[in-house]
């Protein structure tokens, strides 16, 4: 069962160089939806671009099995972050990078084109499977929206696997952490600076002050929490009566992650009461956490197929969102496995051949395995 290390190579070119921004991965999406018919899937698109305000919904493809095994889930992305249009591949010494200029995108066609490769071989050599179903999500960057907005009714899967990890392939990630976002307004009062600041109240002070009460990054060893973006005021001769603050928490536990953001909120609102300000506060719950133990089935797969083909798994936890913490939420019980890709997010992002051709044998191993 060797992989078409050509063919896989061809693909993931071909699909760099496609544009598909979040919320805008038309032509993505049209390009999978002919390859996934070309495959023999029934293909559907959802209608997750309309209620997210996309160009694209997610793709899904269900291929009827010829055996009895357990329906599988796999899922990787469309979109990609910024900078990642107009996307110029280089392939030197058997390492993928982009021109620089830009990402490079392999995060997540490389696992698009794992997935793709591990069902051809398997429809050439004619072997014999359960249920596949493959979801193919938008707008997954900044979000997880398309994920949010699939309706998993219509998946019988009792095991995911996200091709979407950092870490060699190999890696399976069973835990990761729930999220909440504050998006705050600090509302102070407005006068001149240099004629009359006794008569202002400084949103930026009050906004300052808040946050060197907050205890921020690494909490604990489940726990992070970040004040990302501030942005107040007009010019420097006027005392700034508002401050916008954007901000989040993380952690596998879900009473420590009520109690950060609590502890943060308090440190807003105590604030602004000792300086006579006030604050608009909401707090977004972005995704719930999971964790799945070497019982759970979609680890025991991911464990039995690693092994099968020579590679040494590691048991990870992350802390960072993908689809799989939507979908474990379904019900679908779902790891997240490394694709061995690296600097992902910059324009230093690359991924070795080695790896990808791994990543496309270890889907074909864990449908064989199953």
């Amino acid at each position: 069962m060797e992989i078409n290390q050509q063919r896989l190579v061809d693909e993931f070119l071909e699909l760099v160089k496609i544009d598909s921004a979040s919320k805008d991965e038309r032509l993505m999406a049209d390009a999978l939806i002919a390859k996934m018919g070309a495959l023999g899937f029934a293909v559907t698109e959802d209608d997750a671009g309309e209620k997210i305000g996309g160009t694209s919904g997610n793709v899904i493809g269900i291929l009827e099995g010829q055996k009895e095994a357990p329906a599988l889930l796999f899922c990787a992305h469309m979109d990609r972050v910024h900078p990642g249009l107009g996307i110029k591949p280089q392939l030197k010494d058997g390492v993928f990078t982009s021109d620089g200029t830009t990402i490079l995108a392999a995060d997540d066609v490389a696992g698009i084109v794992a997935i793709l490769e591990a069902i051809r071989i398997i429809q050439e050599q004619r072997i014999p499977h359960g249920r596949l179903e493959i979801l193919f999500t938008v707008a997954e960057e900044g979000g997880l929206f398309g994920a949010k907005s699939v309706d998993a009714s219509q998946f019988q899967a009792k095991a995911g696997f996200f091709m979407d990890a950092g870490g060699p392939v190999g890696t399976i990630v069973t835990a990761a952490p729930a999220q909440k976002g504050l998006q705050v307004t600090i509302h102070g009062k407005a006068s001149h600076a240099g004629v009359a600041p006794e008569e202002g109240i400084s949103a930026i002070l009050v906004a300052a002050e808040a946050i060197t009460k907050m205890k921020l990054g690494r909490i604990d060893p489940e726990t992070t929490s970040n004040i990302g973006v501030i942005k107040g005021g007009e010019a420097t001769n006027i005392i700034p009566d508002k401050v916008e603050l954007r901000g989040e928490a993380r952690s596998l536990d879900n009473d420590k992650l009520d109690v950060q953001v609590n502890h943060m909120v308090e440190a807003i609102n105590s604030t602004c009461h000792d300086h006579g300000a006030w604050a608009d506060i909401q707090v977004d719950h972005s995704y719930s956490a999971f964790g799945l133990g070497e019982d759970d089935v979609a680890v025991k797969l991911a464990l039995k197929a690693a092994q099968a083909i020579g590679l040494e798994p590691s048991l990870e936890r992350t802390g960072g969102g993908s689809d799989a913490n939507i979908i474990n939420g379904y019900g679908i019980p779902s790891v997240v496995l490394g694709m061995g890709y690296t600097n992902v997010h910059t324009t230093s992002e690359a991924i070795s051949v080695e790896q990808l051709v791994a990543a496309a044998k270890y889907v074909l191993s864990i449908i064989t395995t199953s």
